[in-house]
């Protein structure tokens, strides 16, 4: 095995995303990779929103898409989240394995919507919590339970993608 990010990619040991920075990544980015267990067996993920509160995730679907099926069957999901599109330098990921409860209550549905909405439009969350506010709406709440996979690619000589005379800093 030669060195990393200057001979090859194999041993990733030490690139881990820390505490510090999987706390910004959550904070700056906005849709998640949400993983579950489909009808018939097989892992399954759409995209969605979410924000973090109290270090639990939460998103929000509708009565009867896959994915809310799904949870009364087998609650356990994995949310991944990336650098992508966040305007973070360097990329990043983390991999969150979480146990899933789907709220169907009136209060967690005000409380989250008013948190969701003004978090991802605050030009006018009025507006956008009017849309979402839905006879089906459902609100879903992931409590973390590992980290299982993370990645933070600054700490590679070369940025990761064998750029001469870049050391990791």
């Amino acid at each position: 095995m030669g060195r990393l990010g200057i001979d090859d990619l194999e041993a990733l040991r030490g690139t881990h995303l820390g505490k510090v920075d999987q706390q910004e990544l959550l904070r700056r980015q906005t849709e998640c990779g949400f993983v579950f267990t489909g009808e018939d067996g097989w892992p399954s993920g759409v995209v969605m929103s979410y924000i973090v509160a109290d270090g639990h995730f939460w998103l929000t679907s509708v009565e009867g898409r896959p994915q809310v099926r799904a949870l009364a069957a087998d609650p356990r999901v994995s949310i991944v989240v990336s650098s992508a599109g966040s305007g973070l330098p360097g990329r990043r990921m983390l991999s969150v394995r979480g146990d899933a409860t789907v709220h169907r209550d009136d209060g967690t549905l005000s409380w989250f919507l008013g948190e969701f909405t003004s978090r991802l439009q605050p030009e006018d969350p009025v507006s956008w919590r009017r849309l979402l506010h839905s006879p089906n709406r459902v609100v879903i709440e992931v409590r973390p339970v590992t980290v299982a996979v993370s990645h933070d690619q600054r700490k590679i000589p070369g940025n990761g993608r064998g750029l001469p005379g870049e050391e990791a800093g």
